[in-house]
């Protein structure tokens, strides 16, 4: 029995983590150093607690999610309760990936991650699309 190809089956959990880790990897400075010190975490769906949180009645609907208070607000009186943590969702990636047809899997790993780590640095929804036109 021959292997499949590997375009012929879909990412596993670890590629698109191994994608996930290239994108912060080829941040231009200053983004790249901060961003290495965000947790990275790859699941199929967003946990439940998640979805009720914000009100998500498909799991479908979140490609991704920081979680974490942006560098922007921290201080460092804080005491961190959990390191800031970038999740990433395979399943509803897998799925736009598939639908929008246009683009690889590195460059929706990559957008998604981006995004993601744009909160990261204090950046707000509306700041984020002003600069990325990505759904043009």
């Amino acid at each position: 029995m021959t292997n499949p190809s590997p375009d012929s089956i879909a990412p596993s959990l670890d590629l698109i983590e191994e994608l996930a880790r290239e994108a912060v990897a080829t941040l231009p400075d200053p983004w790249r150093g901060p961003a290495t010190q965000v947790v990275l975490r790859v699941e199929d769906f967003a946990p439940d607690e998640i979805l009720e949180a914000m009100d998500l009645h498909d799991p479908f609907e979140l490609t991704g999610l920081y979680e974490g208070t942006p560098l922007t607000e921290k201080s460092v009186s804080d005491q961190p309760m959990h390191p800031d943590l970038v999740w990433i969702f395979r399943r509803p990636i897998l799925d736009e990936w598939a639908e929008r047809g246009d683009v690889s899997m590195a460059e929706l790993v990559t957008h998604v991650v981006v995004h993601e780590l744009a909160h990261h640095f204090g950046w707000s929804d509306e700041d984020i699309a002003r600069i990325d036109r990505w759904w043009e």
